[in-house]
């Protein structure tokens, strides 16, 4: 894989509309899946897909050839979306009229990935990442500790920590009781 980083990077960096269209096609489904998840939003998702690219190909010579292409990609996706998210968060937010809305419970959901989804909402934002990157994205612990520039460790605890709120969080709604043995192998 390293040799077909290295031939693909040497081909975007000279140009070549070809393998610039091979650079996006790569990466495409796992940096838009990655930001679908960190952001919540699809219209966001795509906006920031295309900052990523843009951002990974003109910064294509600083990339280490001797690791792996996908961490570095996904640590753009990351920074990028970790970006977006603290400028979301200034912003004002138009949900003055929600108040006037009434007031829908959601239909109850049997679907365990739903659930799943909706439970990773809830966790914090650096145990949601390792679980998607280790588990969603399928990244070893040591490319996500490169990925997210934190030891490995630390990469560890946090997806000890997510798994165990997850579970919590989806025995506390009634999804699957003794879900904790069920969560470790997702």
């Amino acid at each position: 894989m390293a040799d077909d980083d290295g031939n693909l990077v040497r081909s975007c960096l000279a140009g070549d509309p070809v393998g610039i269209r091979s650079f996006v096609e790569r990466f495409q489904g796992v940096v838009f899946g990655l930001c679908c998840r960190m952001l919540g939003h699809r219209e966001d998702a795509e906006d920031v897909s295309q900052e990523v690219f843009l951002r990974a190909i003109r910064g294509l010579s600083g990339w280490d050839a001797s690791r792996p292409l996908k961490p570095w990609v996904l640590t753009i996706a990351v920074n990028r979306c970790r970006t977006f998210l603290s400028q979301r968060s200034r912003r004002p937010r138009p949900m003055e009229f929600a108040a006037e809305l009434p007031d829908r419970s959601p239909a109850p959901q049997t679907d365990l990935a739903e659930e799943l989804t909706r439970a990773l909402e809830t966790v914090r934002e650096d145990y949601r990442l390792c679980f998607i990157l280790y588990h969603q994205q399928e990244l070893t612990v040591t490319e996500i500790s490169e990925t997210l520039s934190c030891p490995e460790g630390t990469v560890k605890i946090w997806l000890y920590r997510a798994r165990r709120e997850l579970a919590d969080i989806l025995r506390r709604r009634g999804v699957v009781p003794g879900v904790n043995h069920e969560l470790h192998r997702i």
